[in-house]
């Protein structure tokens, strides 16, 4: 799975071919016209060369992504900000929408110098702090009822899951074992419910655990038998039907819990990326 190089005998078959570096800037600045921002191209300029100086500047980590996928996102999640906050200066919206898709996922040497960039680039824009209040609250009583020490860093990581939450429907935590991965997507998924049961506009969350490591990958996605020519489903193509068929409002978070190879996971990025199809 994932990427292989080809063997000298068979590349000598094909013709190579050679391929040039798309223009994100002019890529950025067309997607932020058609999301409704005026000043488009000054805008793409600078979110271009904050995520150029992203990729000079910050360490070199595994799950660290400056590349066009990313800058689109980050650019249509500006467009839905938009649409939502349409009395807000421009330059707060993106700069928002790129604090809320970045910040989460900076180790803590690299946030201060992708934070500095970022105030050199867009210089006086500081965006209002969105205010959780509630949830923090509800954290904080869930954290000491399950004897946990509610730190400030803690707190800070979960809420930061929320707001990756809200901006994508896929999320990926990685970290190093005991760094407290389970404890806050199961802390969030409490307080959530809880602020549901207070009678606050938050969903009751559900979650749908699976290990995608304990079953094969015929097992896991489903496989069609060649000799009946049926279809048997898979863990995981059952528990997004039982998903999709509830209609209820709740969130429904399908928790894949096992450290991640590029067997189970490859077959997973036509979900994760924009056609949200399995």
């Amino acid at each position: 799975a994932g990427r292989t190089e080809l063997p000298d005998n068979l590349k000598s078959m094909f013709r190579p071919i050679s391929m040039m570096v798309p223009d994100s800037a002019m890529i950025a600045e067309i997607i932020l016209y058609g999301q409704g921002f005026n000043n488009t191209r000054i805008l793409a300029k600078k979110v271009h060369t904050l995520y150029k100086l992203a990729v000079q500047q910050l360490s070199k980590q595994d799950h660290y992504d400056f590349g066009l996928r990313a800058l689109v996102s980050v650019l249509l999640n500006a467009g839905r900000k938009r649409q939502a906050m349409p009395d807000n200066p421009q330059e707060d919206i993106l700069v928002l929408a790129m604090k809320d898709m970045n910040v989460a996922k900076m180790t803590a040497d690299d946030l201060p110098l992708f934070l500095a960039i970022m105030s050199d680039l867009f210089p006086g824009v500081e965006p209002q702090e969105v205010d959780y209040g509630l949830l923090k609250g509800a954290v904080e009583e869930d954290l000491k009822e399950n004897n946990y020490q509610p730190t400030e860093v803690t707190i800070k990581k979960i809420l930061q899951l929320y707001e990756t939450k809200n901006t994508r429907h896929s999320v990926m935590i990685v970290g190093a074992t005991g760094s407290g991965k389970s404890v806050a997507w199961r802390t969030l998924q409490r307080a959530m419910t809880r602020c549901n049961k207070a009678g606050h506009p938050f969903p009751i969350v559900r979650d749908l655990p699976l290990n995608p490591k304990a079953v094969s990958m015929a097992e896991l996605y489903g496989e069609f038998d060649i000799t009946t020519n049926e279809w048997h489903d898979g863990v995981l193509s059952a528990v997004m039907r039982t998903a999709c068929a509830d209609e209820k409002p709740d969130q429904k978070w399908i928790v894949f819990d096992a450290p991640v190879d590029t067997l189970w996971i490859e077959s997973m990025n036509s979900v994760m990326d924009d056609n949200k199809i399995l």
